[in-house]
């Protein structure tokens, strides 16, 4: 974890919208983005109460079981979460609105 007394973690809630959920295709390209972050960032499946998984770990991603209509929530924690929290909403989005193409 990120280590200074300014550091607050950063943390979205997205609901899935997608027709097949945050499966393999989408799944990797969302952990190619976690992982271009020096922040610890983690996924949270919401509707289910899994516990967190590290959102840089494909096999971590794919436990979640985020399928349409889950809430998700987003975790960083570290010098770019900020970026990090913003960049995971666009793939999410994309994802959304690419699905079924």
């Amino acid at each position: 974890m990120y280590d200074s007394e300014e550091s607050v973690v950063k943390s979205i809630e997205v609901e899935v919208r997608s027709e097949s959920g945050l499966h393999a295709r989408p799944a990797a390209a969302f952990v190619r983005a976690a992982a271009k972050f020096a922040s610890a960032i983690r996924l949270e499946n919401v509707t289910t109460g899994r516990p967190s998984a590290d959102a840089k770990s494909i096999v971590g991603v794919m436990t979640a079981g985020v399928e349409h209509g889950h809430l998700v929530r987003v975790i960083a924690d570290g010098p770019d979460e900020d970026r990090a929290v913003e960049m995971l909403r666009g793939i999410l989005a994309r994802i959304d609105r690419t699905a079924g193409k």
